[in-house]
């Protein structure tokens, strides 16, 4: 199957991307439409994702809990907004145990309706707050057109709930939380993201803020990477979630929600991916180096193996994710495609010269070729490993970081905002007004990713209607 070519990017990279994620068993189509299998390869990347948030979340103070799949219909008719949001995409259950349920059931489509109901039983007073709490599971939205780990009906993902005495409190628990999630895309998955506030159109159906963090695809479009919303008190009024302030007085708690899907696999793979595969950042590469062992007998097989299972037990001592590929029924370079297609951010080779030499040759996956490659010694070689697997490191997020400052572009009128949006970014002045954003995105596609905090400081035109303007966003075509 790995020698089976991919499309190249060029050609048609909605086809590539589709191709290599099922080529390197990332992922796989369910019998359900809409629906994905995730491979052991797949959710190995996601595990060290979801180990690196929760460190984070761990650390600021945040705590892990359950919630039920299931969901009273009645809870989403609390909050008029969230549930005219969710509606078009509820999967509902009517029947259970053979007979027809008194109340239909939801099938979760995001939990601030059963979390709202649950706070509303533990929150009594002051002391109980704030609450912090984080869900790790899976979530069904009836989604109409669909592509693996970037939009499927069902998805995992992790979802932060908490409740504050104070808008101050859960103001900065929104801002922390969206600081915490650029800080894991930009030094765990190497995918530079823009911090910004939603419009009022694009913001979550509930809430009074919405942040995201926006990054950029190397076909130019946009993918919303992560979302922390504000809800003030809508959710807390609706579940009546409620506490006894330190004068004994009654108060609604303001409330905060943020999530963190699958779809920052779909984000690395097209941040990072060429035409021979996948390039995966070290820091979460399910396997940061493959050693290939090569020989063309067994009087060179045995002295080869020896230093290779050598090479392999001092990685592994270092802490390098590291596998040994000893399979005799496919050739080395079978062995090369096929770990480069996976995305491996280094090989380790190991022949007979190497063994008389008492060297290794190491080839990086992010740069191609001889280029890539070179000759160390076997000694101290876990620190040379561990050395250019910062490197490349690095060197990812620098080159995603130039891609995407080099397709950004700040346009004098409309027209050249509608040119800069078939094959890139614009950042332009915007007014604010809901007319002015349907009329880019009925006339070009493109929709406002987010409004960043970093602005400038004097004030403009409009690229749009030409009225004064104080803030500029991003308009880009998105997935």
């Amino acid at each position: 199957m790995a020698e089976e070519k991919l499309p190249t990017r060029a050609e048609n990279f909605a086809e590539w991307y589709n191709q290599l994620v099922l080529k390197a068993e990332l992922a796989d189509y369910a019998p359900v439409r809409g629906c994905m299998v995730v491979r052991p390869y797949g959710w190995a990347l996601w595990e060290n994702i979801t180990a690196a948030l929760d460190k984070r979340f761990k650390e600021t103070g945040h705590m892990n809990a359950a919630f039920p799949t299931l969901i009273p219909m009645s809870f989403f008719e609390k909050e008029k907004e969230h549930v005219e949001g969710f509606a078009p995409e509820l999967a509902v259950v009517t029947h259970g145990g053979g007979e027809k349920l008194e109340e239909p059931l939801a099938v979760r489509p995001t939990s601030e309706t059963i979390i709202g109901y649950m706070y509303s039983k533990w929150i009594k007073s002051w002391r109980d707050l704030p609450v912090l709490i984080n869900v790790w599971g899976s979530v069904l939205r009836w989604e109409l057109r669909t592509k693996l780990f970037l939009r499927t009906a069902e998805f995992y993902w992790q979802e932060g709930h908490t409740a504050h005495a104070t808008k101050e409190e859960a103001l900065e628990e929104m801002y922390r939380i969206l600081d915490l999630y650029a800080d894991f895309a930009v030094n765990e998955a190497a995918v530079p993201v823009i911090k910004g506030r939603k419009s009022e159109t694009e913001r979550f159906a509930g809430a009074q803020i919405t942040t995201s963090i926006e990054g950029m695809m190397q076909d130019k479009r946009a993918l919303q990477s992560a979302t922390s919303h504000y809800f003030g008190q809508n959710f807390a009024k609706a579940f009546e979630i409620q506490y006894l302030d330190k004068n004994n007085s009654l108060q609604f708690c303001e409330t905060t929600s943020w999530g963190l899907s699958t779809r920052m696999i779909g984000a690395i793979i097209m941040v990072h991916g060429d035409d021979q595969g996948l390039i995966l950042p070290p820091r979460l590469a399910p396997i940061q180096a493959i050693i290939v062992p090569i020989f063309k007998n067994d009087a060179e097989k045995s002295k080869v193996m020896e230093v290779a299972d050598k090479v392999f037990a001092e990685l592994k001592t270092a802490g390098i994710r590291v596998k040994l590929d000893d399979r005799d029924n496919v050739s080395s370079g079978f062995k090369f495609n096929d770990w480069e297609m996976r995305g491996v951010p280094l090989r380790v080779e190991i022949g007979p010269r190497d063994v008389e030499k008492g060297s290794v040759a190491l080839a990086r996956r992010d740069v191609p070729g001889r280029d890539g490659k070179s000759f160390v010694s076997q000694t101290g070689l876990a620190s040379t490993v561990s050395g250019l697997l910062t490197e490349i490191q690095d060197a990812l997020l620098k080159r995603a970081t130039a891609f995407r400052d080099a397709n950004i572009h700040e346009p004098k009128s409309y027209d050249e905002l509608k040119k800069i949006v078939e094959d890139g970014w614009a950042f332009a002045w915007w007014c604010g007004s809901a007319e002015c954003e349907a009329k880019v995105k009925e006339e070009t596609k493109a929709t406002t990713r987010n409004i960043p905090f970093d602005q400038p400081k004097s004030e403009g035109k409009c690229v749009v209607c030409g009225n004064k303007a104080t803030q500029k966003v991003y308009f880009a075509k998105a997935y």
